[in-house]
């Protein structure tokens, strides 16, 4: 899969090739869609945006009235969740005091509302040997909420280097082995 080389504009900021810091969790989160849908559930996504980080894609679900999550992740605390949450906010702010970057800042700022994959059936988005960027693309135009004022933003303290350690605990490092 290569990376289109244009310009995308996100929230009044340029980002060069935006898919590209999709391009490998994507895969893993329509395989996670795929799998729900293979076990009866609709094939649902919830798309994160952050700040000074990579964004992140989960397959999610909904059993007895309640949100849960598939996620594949290098961050121990950024994977699945039990269906306990009442709604999609409130399975996002699970994931907001562990999700940080490399500097410990915490990133995570936005979520979306559930994204059918349905709509890709005619595309074959589960069998296609192809590349799937209209995923990734349309993840890109749909509405996001924010989960943080920026006022919220501004106070917001680093993460502790205790949990940024637990959080890379069996992360593997480039250059590392």
């Amino acid at each position: 899969m290569t990376c289109p080389t244009t310009w995308r504009t996100r929230h009044g900021r340029r980002d060069a090739c935006w898919p590209r810091k999709r391009r490998t969790a994507s895969k893993v989160r329509f395989f996670g869609a795929a799998a729900l849908r293979a076990n009866g559930y609709p094939p649902l996504l919830l798309d994160f945006e952050a700040e000074h980080d990579t964004d992140h894609v989960l397959a999610i679900f909904r059993q007895n009235g309640c949100w849960g999550a598939v996620a594949k992740s290098n961050y121990t605390g950024c994977r699945w969740r039990e269906p306990v949450h009442r709604t999609l906010r409130e399975l996002a702010l699970t994931y907001f005091n562990i999700y940080c970057n490399m500097r410990g800042e915490r990133t995570l700022r936005r979520f979306s509302g559930p994204v059918s994959l349905k709509r890709f059936d005619r595309q074959h988005w589960m069998t296609t040997d192809k590349p799937v960027w209209f995923i990734v693309y349309h993840l890109f135009d749909i509405k996001h909420y924010s989960l943080l004022t920026p006022a919220q933003a501004k106070r917001l303290h680093r993460v502790d280097q205790r949990l940024f350690q637990a959080e890379c605990l069996g992360k593997a490092l480039k250059g590392a082995g």
